[in-house]
């Protein structure tokens, strides 16, 4: 977590179109990045080479073992009899040795039993070198070499050969005298200037009777790729021109479209901006992207409508009393003291109405701002018929019926009870106005909300007047005290549970059919 926190705080703010050409120059960068691991391979080439030189000794040294004079007949050994020889040689730990030097002549004679070996088994080595290419010689006891231009030089002071004299098998890095850079970039492989030099004790009767000694240069690792240079470089080219071509897709798909939707956002939040049209070489989740932007941009549109009209709305509700009041005031300062006791008290009281239907729109204006900005409730389960019973009960009167007819089989639903009762209350009190004298709630059900109609036997909804009910403000009881605000909050407060409201377009009484979601 500390790191992660650290990360956080030093993170760089990168451009989406930086991350992705990093990302696609780090994939196309990592075959540069792993020719640094092949100094592993390089290693193994070495030691590959040590092991081809190891199999190779110790077949020529059985072979000199069987055919040396006086050795007895080679028994065979027992199946599980082995002794394996794991190359020993590492690159970065084995110390290079300086070039082999010279034989040196010191005028004692090959010994006598080697030279008679000799006869039968340098044809052997001949041909051996002649497929595997290493150099090898046959030394006797002393160091001595047998056989060729260099018979009789001695090569004891050699680690390798001195450690085959006391009856062990070594192996030694030695620099190459004689090698010669060919290639430009040879000079980054180490083991280009190396020749492996392996050493193996001959053994007769117990004693040891020979060596036999091998060289052989490591494989070269950068000649092979100095080689193949032309291929190479096509290779690279290939990759950098399939890199442009995925850094231009990707620009195409991604970063492009973000920048162009970002600059309309911008506009957008300035109030000058239009919706961009969606680019057709975008990826499918930016044009999901750009969708969702645009209806948005809509939605913010038409709630900068919504408020503009609102506040224009507002101020005009608010001007006429405001102006009432401000005029009885004028007159009561400027006559004060020829008005009559009966035209104060007329004046006085149509300020009081108008401050009272101030304070009824001031509380109606805040009931609908709670019904619009209220966010969804947690679900309640809460049971329709006692509610519609209790609500008829309370409205019933002489001269005015509330009929309830319930299906028994409507379950819970997810509003509150506070909520349903805003709502009908309003719709009842609606009906009461419009000159109603009876009201029918007919509720039933779906799988997925329950239904609620609700109609009266009152003169209904003019045809002029249906599209604009649920406008904030609007009424045709305005003389009698209406705001206009009562089914602009009932639609407010069932669009937070969910539901919603719609009037019936049909001739006759108003007929509302109110949809309130099922609790699961």
């Amino acid at each position: 977590m500390a790191v992660k926190a650290w990360a956080k705080r030093h993170w760089p703010a990168l451009r989406l179109r930086t991350i992705l050409f990093a990302t696609l120059f780090l994939v196309a960068a990592l075959p540069g990045v792993g020719a640094v691991f092949l100094r592993v391979y390089e290693n193994t080439l070495v030691r590959q080479t040590e092991a081809e030189l190891v199999a190779q000794g110790a077949a020529l040294q059985a072979a000199s073992e069987a055919l040396w004079p006086g050795a007895p007949a080679a028994a065979m050994p027992p199946p599980g009899d082995l002794h394996p020889e794991p190359p020993q040689i590492d690159l970065s730990s084995t110390p290079l040795l300086p070039e082999r030097a010279a034989p040196v002549r010191d005028g004692r004679p090959v010994a006598a039993d080697a030279r008679a070996a000799g006869a039968a088994i340098l044809p052997l080595l001949a041909r051996t070198r002649q497929t595997t290419l290493a150099g090898i010689l046959l030394l006797d006891r002393d160091g001595r070499i047998v056989g060729g231009p260099a018979a009789g030089a001695g090569m004891a002071r050699l680690a390798e050969v001195r450690a085959a004299i006391s009856g062990r098998p070594a192996t030694v890095l030695r620099r190459n005298g004689a090698y010669r850079a060919t290639y430009r970039f040879e000079w980054l492989s180490r083991a280009a200037a190396i020749r492996v030099h392996h050493a193996r004790p001959i053994v007769v009767g117990g004693r040891v009777v020979g060596v036999i000694l091998l060289s052989r240069s490591a494989r070269a690792l950068f000649r092979g790729i100095y080689e193949d240079r032309g291929k190479i470089a096509i290779g690279i080219g290939a990759i950098l021109l399939a890199l442009i071509a995925l850094s231009g897709l990707l620009s195409r798909g991604i970063a492009r479209p973000i920048e162009a939707l970002g600059a309309a956002t911008r506009a957008v939040a300035r109030g000058s901006g239009t919706i961009p049209p969606v680019p057709p070489t975008a990826a499918i989740e930016i044009q999901g992207l750009y969708a969702d932007f645009a209806a948005m941009a809509v939605a913010i549109d038409h709630r900068s409508r919504y408020l503009r009209d609102f506040a224009h709305a507002v101020s005009h509700e608010f001007k006429t009393p405001l102006a009432g009041i401000r005029g009885a005031l004028e007159l009561l300062v400027d006559h004060d003291a020829t008005m009559t006791a009966a035209d104060r008290a007329r004046f006085l009281a149509n300020a009081d109405a108008d401050a009272g239907r101030l304070t009824l729109l001031v509380t109606r204006l805040l009931d609908l701002a709670r019904a619009d900005m209220t966010a969804a409730a947690t679900q309640a389960r809460t049971v329709l018929p006692p509610i519609l019973s209790r609500l008829a009960d309370a409205h019933r009167s002489p001269s005015f019926a509330v009929v309830v007819v319930a299906d028994s089989d409507v379950g819970p639903v997810t509003p509150s009870a506070t909520t349903i009762e805003t709502v009908l209350t309003t719709l009842i009190e609606n009906s009461r106005q419009a000159g109603a004298t009876k009201v029918t709630l007919t509720l039933s059900a779906t799988p997925q909300a329950a239904i609620l109609h609700i109609a009266d036997d009152g003169p209904g909804v003019a045809e002029a007047d249906r599209a604009r009910i649920f406008e904030p403000f609007f009424t045709t009881h305005r003389a009698r005290g209406g705001t206009g605000l009562g089914l602009p909050i009932v639609r407010s407060l069932l669009a937070t549970a969910g539901g919603g409201i719609e009037l019936v377009a049909l001739p006759g009484p108003a007929i509302f059919i109110v949809t309130i979601p099922r609790a699961e």
